[in-house]
C-alpha cells in the first residue's frame, strides 16, 4: 500500500537564526519521531481541576507542560506550539479553570538544573498560550491566585541558581501577567522559595526566602537572607517572623510552609537548620511555633525535598514530601509512610473540597490517586524522561542505550517488528541513573555503564550476569572530592576505541584503559585537571552536607578517540582544560584555547570522523551564570583553534556536537534550547528544530544514516535517513517538480501505527519518497510505477486510480510517499467463507528496483534498492523464489476465485433468465439450463466450499482448492525459501486446480454454447458472460 500524507508550508526550526539556503517548506514531512521510553522523568509542580475531577496538570522539568483529561490514563503536552523546557510551578485559578499560569524553570536545584524562560499563561485550558514576562526569573517555585480576583496573581522566583541576582523575590500582577511587581527581596543570593496564601483571607499571605548557591563544584542551602515573611495587606509590606518564638535561632536554610484551609490560623513549617530543623506548627497565624518532629526521614536532603500539604478539612492531617510521601493525622507528630509508584517527591496538589483526590509530582513524572493514596495511577505513560547520554549498539535494528535520571539505564529498540515500540521494546541495562552507557562493539548483548560515585558494571544480557568492574571500587558517597584516591565526576566517560573493540576507556582525573572487560586498569595518564584543592572540598553548606559526586570537580568531563588516527586521543575537564594525546597516553600537551574563559566545562570532545587533525570542542558555563554558547574547532591538533557559533543564539548554551560520519563538513550541535546543524564544518549554524520540542539536548548519536537525539524531560528521539536532508539543502531549483531519491530500505516485518496511544513511533515503512511540486492542480495527473530491476512493471500508483489503495493524493509544496513493499494480492468475494483467508497483498524480495513518477507528460525514473534483513539466514535468491513461487500461487489462486465468481454469475443469469420469462421460458431451455447449473456447481464445490456460512462450518465440511491455495501461501510467505514439501503441496494443488478450471473451461465452450445458441435460436435478447 501507497501511504501519502500532505501539508502546507512548515517552517525548518522554531526560531529563525541566519539565511536558509533553501527553501524551508521542503521539511514539511520529514520529522524526528519520539521514541521513548514512556516512563516519566523529573516534575516539580502539579496541579487539577478544581471542577473537573479527571483533569490534571504536571510541570516537567524539561518536558514542558502536561495535560490529562482522564485521571492519568494518558498524558498530552500541551506547551509544544508555545514554549518548552523546565516548568518549575504551574497553577490552575480557584474561580476560572480555563485560566491557568506555568513558570519556567524547576525549583528542585539541582547540579544539572535546567533554567526557564520567564512565566506563560492560558485562558483556555491549555489550548493556547500568551508569554508573560518574568524571562530573567529563571527559576520559578509557586504561583498562587487571589481567589476572589483572577487578575491578582503572586509569582515565587528564585531567580538565577548560579549567581547573585537581583530579580529574586515576590511579584504580583494586578492585571492578569501584562505587567509585574517585585513585593519581597531579600537579598541578590536569597530567592523566594514558599509561597502560601490564607485561604480565608487572601490578603495575608507568608512566603520564604531562601538563600542558596550553586557553583559547578559546590551547593551552598541557607545564610542571611533565608526567612519566613508575612504579609497582611496583599503584598504591599512584609514581616519577617523568622525569629518568632520557638523557630530555630541561629541560622537557617530552606523553609516550606503549608496553611491549614479548614483552621487558617493553623501553619506548618519545615524548616533547615543545623541543631534544631525539622516540622513546626503554628496555631495563631505565625506568632508562636512549636517543633511537632524532627525525624531524618521527612526532613532529608532538604533543599531537594521540601514541600508540605494539609488536608482540606483536616487540620491534623499531614503530607510531607520527601524521598517517600509521608502522611502524619496527629498535626506532625508522628508519620506513616504512603507507597507510591516512584520515590524523590517534590511537589503535591490535594483538591479542596476532596481530601482523597490528588496528583503527587515526583522523579517520576505524575501520578494521581482518587483514594487518599491508596492507589496511583501509572507514570508509564509520560514520554518525559532526563536522559544524559546517549549511544547505540550494533544489532538489528539498532537500540538506544542511555541512562535515565532516577531510575534505571535503558535499552531500547529504535524500530519494532510491530506497529510501535512498546513497554515490551526495551529493558534495564548497565549501570543505574547518572553515567555514560556502551554496547561491547563485538557482542551486542554485553554492555558497560556507569553511575555516580565512579561506579560501572558489564551486563551480559543473554546471560543476565550483571558485575561491577569499577575503575576503584571503593564508594565516595557522603565524602567530599579532596579525600578521594580518584575522582569520578557524577557523569564520568565511557568509552570503546573506534580502532580496538577490546579496549574500553574510563576517565576520572585521570584516563584508564582496560583490554580484558574491565578485569583489571591501567592508568594512562596524568591528572588532566587543574587539581585545584579548594574546589573539592564537601558540599552542602553550613547546614546539611550533600556528597553524591554531582559537585565532584577537577575531574575528566569529555573524551574520545579519532576515528581516523588509532591511539589519538583527546580528553577535557569539568574545570576547563583540554589535552591531546597522539601516542595512546604516553605524553599528554595542553591545548587550551586562547580565548576560552577560566572554568569552562568541557562537555563534548568530538574528533572529526575524516581528518586526524581536525576536532571540535563543546563547553558549557551555565554553572557559572553564563548562557553563552561555546564552540571551538581546531585543525592542527590544538595548535590554533578557532569559535564557530556564528547562527546560535546567545542565550542557548551548548551541550553536545557530532560531526556526520557519511556526510563530511556536516555538524549537529544541541542545545539547552534546541538543535541546529551547520553543513559548512562550523562556519554557520542553522536550526535544525523541525517538530522536536523545546526541550535540552544533552547529546546526540548518528547510527547508520539516523539522528539519535537525548534529552533532558523528553526522552528519546530519531530523525531518520539524513540523506533526505541533504538531498533537499542541496536542492538547486523549488520552481521545477522533483522527486527525491528514496534511502535504503529493509524487506523486514512491522508497520508504522499511526499516532500511538502511550508506545514511541516506528519509522515510515518500507520504500519513502519525497515530491516537490511547486504548483498542482486538480486537473492535473500523476503516476507512480515502481517496476523490478528489468523493468518489469510489479504496482502502480496514480491519482485517476479507482480503489483507494491505489490512489495518490497530490497538493502543491512537499508530498510524501511511502510505499511498503508490497505487490497487489486478490480480490476479496464478498461473503465468501475461508479458514485460511484471502491472499491478500504480498512483499517483493530485497534488491534493485526502479521508479517511474509521471505528472502529466512529464516524467522522470530513479533506482532505489531494497536490502534484507540481516537477522534472517534466508539469502537474495531464496527470497526472489519465494516471491516466484508466491507470485504463481497467487495467480492461480485468482484463477480460482475468478472461476467462482463466474460460475456464481452463470447461475444467476440463468435464474434470471428463467424468472424473466416466466410461462414462456421453454422447457427444452430449462431442462438445458438446469443441468448446466449442476454441472457448474459441481466444478464449484470442488474449487471451494460452498455450504460454509460462517468462521468455523469448515470443521464440518472440508476446505477446497482455493482454502488450501491459501494455507500453502501463508505456508511459502515465511523467511526462508520454498521447502520440498511446499513444491510438492505445489505441484499436487495445482494439477488439482488445472484439473477443475479445464472442466470449466470445456463447459463454456460446449454447454454455455449450446445455451446460448438456443437462446438466439428463441430469438430471446439475452447471453450468458457477457
Amino acid at each position: 500500500m501507497l501511504f501519502l500524507q500532505c501539508s502546507g508550508n512548515q517552517i525548518l526550526a522554531q526560531s529563525s537564526v541566519g539565511a536558509y539556503p533553501f527553501d524551508s517548506s521542503f521539511f514539511s514531512h520529514y520529522k524526528f519521531r519520539s521514541t521513548g521510553p514512556f516512563r516519566g522523568g523529573r516534575a516539580s509542580g502539579v496541579c487539577g481541576d478544581p471542577k473537573n475531577k479527571q483533569v490534571f496538570y504536571m510541570a516537567s522539568t524539561g518536558g514542558g507542560v502536561w495535560k490529562t483529561k482522564d485521571g492519568g490514563q494518558h498524558w498530552k503536552n500541551i506547551s509544544d506550539r508555545y514554549f518548552g523546557g523546565s516548568i518549575g510551578a504551574i497553577e490552575v485559578c480557584p474561580s476560572d479553570p480555563l485560566l491557568m499560569y506555568a513558570g519556567g524553570g524547576e525549583s528542585t536545584l539541582r547540579g544539572n538544573v535546567s533554567e526557564g524562560q520567564g512565566i506563560y499563561k492560558s485562558s483556555d485550558g491549555g489550548k493556547s498560550w500568551t508569554f508573560c514576562g518574568l524571562e530573567d526569573s529563571r527559576h520559578i517555585s509557586r504561583i498562587v491566585f487571589d481567589p476572589k480576583n483572577p487578575e491578582r496573581v503572586y509569582v515565587a522566583v528564585m531567580g538565577h541558581l548560579f549567581g547573585p541576582n537581583e530579580n529574586r523575590g515576590v511579584y504580583k500582577t494586578e492585571n492578569g501577567g501584562q505587567s509585574w511587581e517585585k513585593i519581597l527581596y531579600s537579598n541578590e543570593q536569597s530567592g523566594a522559595a514558599d509561597l502560601v496564601m490564607d485561604p480565608f483571607n487572601p490578603k495575608v499571605l507568608y512566603a520564604t526566602t531562601w538563600r542558596v548557591i550553586r557553583t559547578p563544584y559546590s551547593m551552598e542551602s541557607g545564610g542571611e537572607g533565608s526567612a519566613i515573611w508575612k504579609s497582611t495587606d496583599a503584598g504591599e509590606t512584609w514581616t519577617n517572623i523568622s525569629k518568632n518564638k520557638g523557630l530555630p535561632k541561629d541560622t537557617l536554610g530552606m523553609i516550606c510552609l503549608a496553611v491549614s484551609t479548614s483552621n487558617s490560623d493553623k501553619i506548618y513549617a519545615m524548616v533547615e537548620n543545623k541543631q534544631a530543623g525539622g516540622l513546626y506548627m503554628s496555631t495563631d497565624a505565625g506568632l508562636n511555633w512549636v517543633k511537632q518532629n524532627d525525624e531524618s526521614k521527612i526532613r532529608q536532603r532538604a533543599w531537594y525535598f521540601s514541600r508540605l500539604f494539609v488536608d482540606p478539612k483536616q487540620e491534623d492531617i499531614v503530607y510531607v514530601c520527601n524521598v517517600e510521601l509521608h502522611k502524619s493525622s496527629d498535626g506532625g507528630k508522628t508519620f506513616q509512610t504512603i507507597h507510591t509508584p516512584h520515590a524523590d517527591h517534590h511537589n503535591m496538589w490535594i483538591d479542596p473540597e476532596d481530601g482523597q483526590r490528588m496528583i503527587i509530582a515526583d522523579d517520576g513524572g505524575a501520578q494521581i490517586s482518587f483514594e487518599g493514596g491508596a492507589h496511583w495511577s501509572t507514570y508509564h505513560n509520560q514520554p518525559t524522561a532526563q536522559f544524559y547520554r546517549v549511544t547505540a549498539d550494533n544489532h538489528f535494528p539498532y537500540r538506544v542505550l542511555g541512562c535515565q535520571q532516577d531510575n534505571s539505564s535503558v535499552r531500547i529498540m529504535s524500530r519494532t517488528y510491530g506497529g510501535s515500540i512498546t513497554q515490551q521494546d526495551w529493558s534495564s541495562s548497565a549501570g543505574f541513573e547518572s553515567g555514560h552507557i556502551v554496547a561491547d562493539p563485538l557482542n551486542d548483548d554485553i554492555v558497560y555503564g556507569g553511575n555516580y560515585g565512579g561506579y560501572l558494571s558489564r551486563l551480559n544480557h543473554r546471560t543476565g550476569e550483571n558485575r561491577t568492574v569499577s575503575v576503584y571500587p571503593v564508594s565516595p558517597i557522603g565524602e567530599g572530592a579532596d579525600t578521594l584516591k580518584y575522582r569520578f565526576q557524577w557523569n564520568f566517560p565511557i568509552f570503546f576505541s573506534p580502532h580496538n573493540p577490546k579496549r574500553l576507556y574510563a576517565a576520572g582525573n585521570h584516563l584508564f584503559v582496560s583490554e580484558n572487560e574491565g578485569q583489571s586498569w591501567q592508568k594512562i595518564s596524568p591528572d588532566l585537571s587543574t587539581n585545584d584543592k579548594k574546589k573539592q572540598a564537601p558540599s552542602g553548606g553550613i547546614i546539611t552536607k550533600d556528597n553524591t559526586s554531582v559537585e565532584y570537580y577537577c575531574t575528566i568531563f569529555a573524551a574520545a578517540e579519532s576515528p581516523v588516527q588509532q591511539d589519538l586521543l583527546w580528553c577535557g575537564s569539568d574545570d576547563g582544560l583540554i589535552h591531546v594525546s597522539d601516542n595512546a597516553g604516553a605524553s599528554w600537551d595542553l591545548v587550551n584555547p586562547r580565548n576560552m574563559p577560566e572554568g569552562m566545562m568541557i562537555n563534548c570532545i568530538e574528533p572529526d570522523p575524516f581528518d586526524a587533525q581536525t576536532c571540535y570542542i563543546v563547553g558549557t558555563r551555565y554553572k557559572l551564570d553564563d548562557q553563552t554558547p561555546y564552540v571551538y574547532k581546531t585543525n592542527d591538533m590544538g595548535n590554533h583553534r578557532e569559535e564557530i557559533t556564528e547562527g546560535n543564539p546567545s542565550s542557548h548554551f551548548t551541550r553536545c556536537l557530532r560531526a556526520d560520519p557519511n556526510h563530511k563538513g556536516t555538524l549537529y550541535c544541541g542545545t539547552e534550547q534546541g538543535l541546529y546543524v551547520s553543513f559548512d564544518a562550523g562556519k554557520q549554524w542553522l536550526p535544525l528544530q523541525l517538530n522536536l520540542p523545546i526541550v535540552p539536548i544533552t547529546d546526540l548519536c548518528i547510527k547508520n544514516d539516523d539522528l539519535i537525539v537525548a534529552t533532558q524531560g523528553r526522552s528519546f528521539w530519531i530523525l531518520d535517513q539524513l540523506n533526505t536532508l541533504h538531498q533537499f539543502r542541496k536542492t538547486e531549483s523549488k520552481d521545477e517538480w522533483k522527486i527525491f531519491q528514496p534511502a535504503l530500505s529493509y524487506r523486514m516485518d512491522g508497520y508504522r501505527k499511526s499516532n500511538p496511544d502511550n508506545e514511541g513511533e516506528n519509522p515510515y515503512y518500507g520504500s519513502v519518497f519525497y515530491t516537490w511540486l511547486p504548483e498542482w492542480q486538480d486537473s492535473n495527473s500523476a503516476t507512480l510505477r515502481i517496476m523490478d530491476e528489468s523493468g518489469k512493471e510489479i504496482r502502480v500508483f496514480s491519482t485517476a486510480a479507482s480503489e483507494k489503495e491505489d490512489q495518490i493524493k497530490l497538493e502543491k509544496g512537499m508530498n510524501h510517499f511511502q510505499w511498503n513493499h508490497q505487490v497487489k494480492g486478490c480480490e476479496k468475494i464478498d461473503g465468501m467463507v475461508l479458514w485460511n483467508g484471502n491472499i491478500g497483498n504480498y512483499k517483493v524480495p530485497p534488491g534493485n528496483y526502479k521508479a517511474s513518477f509521471r505528472i502529466n507528460q512529464d516524467s522522470t525514473m530513479l533506482s532505489f534498492r531494497i536490502a534484507k534483513d540481516p537477522n534472517y539466514q534466508i539469502t537474495e535468491a531464496d527470497y526472489q523464489a519465494q516471491y516466484e513461487m508466491l507470485t504463481r500461487i497467487r495467480d492461480k489462486f485468482e484463477a480460482v476465485q475468478q472461476t467462482v465468481k463466474q460460475i456464481r454469475k452463470l447461475r444467476t443469469d440463468i435464474n434470471n433468465l428463467k424468472d424473466q420469462l416466466k410461462d414462456s421460458y421453454p422447457a427444452e431451455l430449462d431442462s438445458l439450463g438446469k443441468d448446466l447449473i449442476k454441472k457448474a456447481t459441481q466444478i464449484e464445490e470442488r474449487l471451494h466450499q460452498t455450504k460454509a456460512k460462517s468462521g468455523q462450518d469448515v470443521l464440518n465440511y472440508p476446505i477446497r482448492i482455493n482454502d488450501k491455495l491459501s494455507g500453502l501461501f501463508d505456508a511459502v510467505n515465511q523467511h526462508t525459501a520454498p521447502t520440498a514439501q511446499s513444491i510438492e503441496a505445489w505441484e499436487d494443488l495445482k494439477l488439482l486446480a488445472d484439473q477443475a478450471l479445464l472442466e470449466y473451461e470445456k463447459l463454456k465452450s460446449n454447454e454455455v454454447r449450446a445455451y446460448n445458441q438456443m437462446i438466439h435460436a428463441k430469438q430471446i435478447d439475452y447471453l450468458l458472460l457477457r
